[in-house]
């Protein structure tokens, strides 16, 4: 491409044009009929995670490399980024807390066989993060094979074990980068993954507080899923046990301390 056919297509862009805004606007198609005041907003918040989900799993791909090429410092600012996204997806959830239950259940059943738990991108990034336990499996598997996304993910190593790759080459174990008595880069790079984890747990106990005050807490979920029950039990899961453990050794409470 000569520079003149780039100054070209820089000159014809829009703001419009460069983020395709007709069709994205276009995207939002309430099913209920006449239409519900309130399906827009269920439709644009359910619709913008998506979108975060995407460039989650950009930037999952963009901390792997680093990972890969032993960039401790890149590494990092990608995790800063990362941690930046889960508290948009989390945080944009109360805007549905405005959303009153009587009025969720008017249009409700226009939803269909519909739910969260169908999100290919978000089972992504629980396999990306480092999820294997057969409960996981055992809820992809419920909706047939794993999405492309979610099977390339689960062919790859965790988190954890590309960070555990990363110390042997730099010669450290876990139980050294915590024991220093000065923070290193390994350091502050295991504090932003635990912080990715509780981010992202943050995010599933807002979903279920959500979920318990819009249909209730034995409610079955939208598509004939456990609902509030199946995401409670999920906020407790570890994407880095083998960091917590270490952390927990070196700085928990002292033996009998409450």
């Amino acid at each position: 491409m000569t520079p003149r056919t780039v100054r070209h297509k820089e000159e014809a862009a829009s703001y419009g044009s460069y983020l395709a805004l007709d069709e994205l606007l276009a995207l939002q198609r309430p099913l209920s009929e006449p239409e519900h005041p309130d399906e827009l907003l269920f439709i644009v918040v359910h619709q913008a995670s998506e979108l975060w989900f995407k460039v989650i799993l950009h930037e999952l791909d963009a901390l792997v490399t680093a990972f890969d090429a032993a960039d401790v410092a890149a590494a990092m600012m990608v995790a800063k980024r990362l941690n930046a996204l889960v508290r948009i997806v989390a945080d944009q959830l109360s805007a549905l807390d405005t959303l009153p239950p009587q009025r969720f259940a008017q249009f409700r059943g226009y939803l269909g066989s519909s739910s969260g738990s169908q999100s290919a991108q978000f089972r992504a990034i629980e396999a990306a993060s480092g999820l294997r336990d057969p409960h996981f499996l055992q809820a992809i598997a419920e909706h047939g094979p794993p999405p492309a996304v979610v099977q390339r993910w689960l062919e790859r190593p965790t988190l954890q074990s590309l960070f555990e790759r990363l110390l042997e080459k730099s010669g450290r174990t876990i139980e050294q980068v915590y024991g220093d008595s000065a923070p290193s880069e390994l350091f502050l790079l295991a504090e932003e993954l635990l912080e990715y984890e509780q981010g992202f747990a943050r995010w599933r106990f807002l979903h279920v507080q959500l979920v318990e005050r819009i249909i209730g807490p034995g409610t079955t979920g939208t598509g004939g899923t456990l609902g509030a029950r199946y995401l409670a039990r999920t906020v407790s899961q570890r994407f880095f046990p083998v960091l917590w453990d270490v952390r927990s050794r070196f700085f928990g409470a002292p033996p009998g301390a409450r």
